[in-house]
């Protein structure tokens, strides 16, 4: 446990520190694409079912949670021209290093599900506030193309709740059941790979 967060506080200190030019790069061409902030702040729900809030890049117009959680498709109207290639290569993500700094998620850990998700889990999906979330695990590899599985899905939200997250939260215990210093290495290196062929 105490490796972990080791691992964690000095990679994403780092990581913060190297990445502040791109950082910085990635603000104004946020700012200079559509009107609004350039962080998108969610509340989800963490470890013990402590609620914190998540931050990312902004990728969308201003509001457009309001008109539904899911992302369906590269497409989505809601997305802004720079918010789909934040959202390809994942970069929306990483200001999540923060959150791993303060300590709400590791890098490696499920990831955090909006509340209205979680209150659907049984006794044994609960399992995975166990933990702390993840900016990445095995369910995100596997699910790399999420948003174009949901395109295809006549009602998204069913599918999402009926397929998707049983199928997550299958990874995430199988993660909860074995993990250590080397299952994280491995499940960052093969997410990365992903990112790289996209």
């Amino acid at each position: 446990m105490y490796v972990k967060r080791l691992f964690d506080i000095v990679v994403a200190f780092f990581g913060v520190l190297f990445l502040l030019v791109p950082f910085v790069i990635v603000a104004i061409l946020i700012i200079a694409d559509s009107k609004g902030g350039v962080f998108y702040r969610q509340t989800r729900v963490g470890r013990d079912k402590v609620n914190f809030e998540l931050l990312k890049f902004r990728t969308m117009y201003t509001n457009s949670d309001q008109l539904g959680l899911l992302t369906v498709g590269d497409h989505d109207k809601r997305i802004t021209k720079i918010g789909y290639w934040l959202r390809k290569y994942k970069i929306d993500e990483l200001p999540q290093l923060l959150n791993v700094l303060k300590g709400d998620m590791s890098f490696v850990g499920p990831r955090p599900e909006v509340s209205k998700y979680v209150e659907l889990y049984d006794l044994q999906q609960v399992r995975v506030l166990s933990v702390k979330p993840g900016i990445t695990d095995w369910a995100s590899i596997e699910f790399s193309e999420e948003n174009e599985l949901l395109a295809k899905s006549a009602d998204p939200e069913s599918f999402y709740i009926n397929e998707v997250i049983p199928s997550k939260i299958i990874q995430n215990l199988r993660y909860i059941n074995k993990h250590d210093l080397w299952v994280d290495l491995t499940i960052i290196f093969l997410t990365l790979k992903k990112i790289m062929i996209r």
